[in-house]
């Protein structure tokens, strides 16, 4: 039977490029040049400091826009609220989403069959398994999905006839 896997995946070496990029520019923009701004990754997690919120908001603006030329979806992040941080600066905490969580999967779910395609959903931890008869369902599947606008980035892979 043909099948395919739904995932929610972010490739952290591209994310990495994009903050050897963010790097290079903090340390030639004159507003930002020798100040306590820098952006550190740690698994699937970002942090962001600076000085005070204007610089901040110049380095969040310069991590979108790294990661956009860099083609990483700006969906899989989860900006946080800055805080204050030792030395009377500020930082932040984002999170880089990685696999479908049990709401969206079950959201996925009830959304297809509602819909009443021939198809079959099981959720395998962090990944969606849709199987059907036809290619032709599973292709439909996947613009159906994709017609959904959720709020993070998907892929198919794996299909399989």
């Amino acid at each position: 039977m043909p099948s395919f896997d739904v995932v929610s995946k972010t490739d952290l070496a591209e994310v990495d490029n994009a903050l050897n990029g963010v790097a290079r520019e903090i340390k030639q923009r004159f507003d930002l040049a020798r100040t306590k701004s820098a952006i550190v990754r740690s698994d699937n997690t970002l942090t962001l400091t600076a000085d005070d919120t204007m610089k901040m908001t110049a380095v969040e603006d310069l991590l979108r826009k790294y990661l956009g030329m860099r083609k990483v979806e700006l969906g899989a992040l989860n900006f946080g609220k800055p805080q204050n941080a030792a030395g009377s600066s500020l930082r932040e905490i984002v999170n880089i989403k990685q696999g479908i969580d049990n709401d969206l999967g079950r959201k996925i779910s009830k959304e297809v069959k509602s819909a009443k395609m021939n198809v079959q959903l099981a959720i395998q931890g962090t990944e969606l398994r849709v199987t059907g008869k036809k290619r032709d369902d599973l292709q439909a599947v996947i613009a159906f999905i994709k017609d959904m606008k959720n709020s993070q980035p998907l892929q198919f892979v794996n299909f399989r006839d």
